[in-house]
């Protein structure tokens, strides 16, 4: 049987011409409606964190 999406598997990912990129900072601010979460802020630091770490 064949991979229902081999026809896009090996296809390079989009790049919008219209749009730029967005920053993690803008990214990360689309789930700012789950800061509620229980321990969801000092996971987001963590991971900042060892992402500075990277650089």
């Amino acid at each position: 049987m064949k991979n229902k999406y081999e026809d896009i598997i090996d296809l390079s990912h989009h790049i919008s011409k219209r749009h730029s990129q967005m920053s993690l900072e803008e990214r990360a601010a689309q789930f700012a409606a789950f800061s509620v979460l229980t321990g969801y802020d000092e996971e987001i630091e963590e991971v900042a964190r060892l992402r500075n770490s990277e650089k």
